[in-house]
C-alpha cells in the first residue's frame, strides 16, 4: 500500500521514532512510503528560521535520510496544485493544504497527528 506522511510524521520517524504509535510504525515498516517535495520545503524553511532543529544543512540530511528510509519523494503536479483550489478553506497552512490535495489526487492516505486533515476528504491514519 502506498501512504504518503506528513511533514512531521517523516521527521518523527527520523529523529525521534518513539512519537509514533506501536501501529504507525508496523504500517509504515510494511508500506511504500512517500514525502512530498512540499514536506521537504516546510522543513527546511523551519529549519533555517530555528522554528525546527535539524542537522545544517537540512536539505542533504533530509534527502540522505530519505534514502536510507527507503522513502520516495513525491513532486508537485499540475493536477496537485489545481485541486488546492478545490479545497475548502478548513485549513489555511499552505503546505498542508498542497499535501492534503496531492493524497486526493494520488487516493493515498495520510500519516498525520494533525487533526485539521480528517476535515477533507482524505483517508487519514494516526
Amino acid at each position: 500500500m502506498k501512504v504518503l506522511l506528513d511533514t512531521h510524521t517523516f521527521l518523527w520517524a527520523v529523529i525521534d521514532e518513539k512519537k509514533l504509535s506501536p501501529r504507525v510504525r508496523r504500517l509504515m515498516a510494511s508500506s511504500e512510503l512517500w514525502w512530498s517535495v512540499v514536506s521537504l520545503w516546510e522543513a527546511i524553511q523551519k529549519a533555517q528560521i530555528g522554528k525546527l532543529s535539524l542537522p545544517l544543512p537540512a536539505g542533504p540530511f533530509l534527502t540522505s535520510e530519505l534514502s536510507s528510509n527507503h522513502v520516495r519523494l513525491l513532486p508537485v503536479s499540475l493536477s496537485h496544485v489545481l485541486r488546492v483550489e478545490e479545497l475548502p478553506l478548513h485549513h489555511r497552512d499552505p503546505f498542508d493544504r498542497l499535501i492534503i490535495a496531492q493524497s486526493i489526487e494520488e487516493g493515498w492516505p495520510i500519516i498525520t497527528a494533525d487533526p485539521w486533515f480528517a476535515r477533507y476528504p482524505v483517508d487519514v491514519i494516526w
